[in-house]
């Protein structure tokens, strides 16, 4: 009884996940915006720009390309989730309703964010394990700063990863977006 009440437990506060994820699809976390479980089950089909955050960081101002990103494509399949975080610098509002109401405000952000989640170290969330360990042609390892960029495919499977400074509105970000979009 003790290890199903300290499963359950976990779950709540880690988000749903699976040891061995195969894909994006694996995970749940909680939205920022409402008590509903934010889960990637829902995108399946679509194409995923996954991006750890900060309200109050030098590229905080990628929110506004971020958004650009899907309110430009979004018809076609595109969802860009964010992840806010203070892992750096703790460059990230208190709590979650403070978050929510700068990204609103200063940004107009509609695109889906989780609450605020370690996305490195010890305590780092499993969806990001699962992220910084997936194989791609760019890079592995842990995140190095806020706004790094994970973009995962229709099936659920990593492709690509963009740096803090490859900016939303890059042709680089771009065009791999329109390709998975496309294909």
């Amino acid at each position: 009884m003790k290890v199903i009440i300290l499963f359950f437990i976990s779950t709540l506060i880690m988000g749903t996940h699976t040891d061995k994820a195969e894909s994006i699809y694996d995970f749940k976390l909680q939205s920022l915006t409402n008590s509903e479980k934010l889960d990637f089950a829902d995108y399946q089909g679509k194409v995923i720009l996954a991006v750890n955050t900060a309200s109050k960081c030098g590229y905080t101002p990628q929110y506004e390309g971020l958004q650009k990103l899907y309110e430009d494509y979004r018809e076609e399949g595109l969802v860009v989730i964010g992840f806010p975080s203070g892992d750096f610098g703790g460059q990230e509002y208190g709590t979650n309703e403070e978050i929510a109401e700068f990204c609103e405000v200063n940004f107009g952000v509609e695109f889906p964010l989780s609450t605020k989640i370690p996305v490195t170290g010890n305590d780092k969330h499993p969806v990001f394990n699962y992220l910084t360990q997936a194989d791609n042609p760019d890079f592995t390892g842990e995140i190095s700063w806020n706004f790094e960029k994970f973009l995962i495919n229709r099936e659920g499977q990593l492709t690509r990863r963009f740096s803090t400074q490859t900016s939303p509105e890059d042709d680089e970000v771009i065009d791999a977006i329109k390709t998975l979009l496309n294909s």
